[in-house]
């Protein structure tokens, strides 16, 4: 069961991390629905336009934005997160079952979904120039927004 957690965890966080640092450069705050394909086209040439990318790195940059949206979708699962969540305290006593349920289901999405996003942002960043590279890596030592003065 840690073993399983753990991963869960690592995924989570590994998928945060992606979407929160491509998701953090695309707008200065959220403005109708993130997840729509106005949303990630402002995001992808807003971040093309901060790395200088050509049409294909612009491109793969589109399949991993995709990618990320749908493992988001995947994640979130038919019901509503908090819902969920909280039906697991409405009892007298923690439903256990349905917590593990619950985590066996995120589990299971984070290892469907992951190898597809890992595959997207390698070739992404795989196909980056150098100079390119090192902003991403500039970017997510900062942790916060491209463009942030403060």
């Amino acid at each position: 069961m840690k073993h399983r957690i753990k991963k869960l965890l690592l995924g989570l966080f590994g998928g945060a991390l992606i979407v929160g640092s491509l998701g953090a450069c695309s707008h200065g705050g959220w403005h109708g629905d993130p997840g729509s394909p106005e949303a990630r086209a402002r995001m992808v040439e807003k971040v093309g336009s901060r790395l200088d990318l050509d049409a294909t790195q612009k491109q793969k940059l589109a399949v991993l934005a995709d990618k990320l949206q749908a493992q988001r979708t995947a994640l979130r699962g038919t019901t509503e997160p908090r819902e969920a969540f909280r039906g697991l305290f409405a009892g007298a006593k923690l439903d256990r079952a349905g917590a593990k349920k619950l985590i066996d289901e995120k589990t299971a999405a984070v290892q469907a979904g992951s190898p597809e996003v890992i595959a997207a942002a390698a070739d992404f960043f795989d196909n980056l120039k150098p100079e390119q590279q090192q902003k991403v890596r500039e970017f997510m030592e900062r942790g916060r927004r491209w463009g942030y003065r403060g």
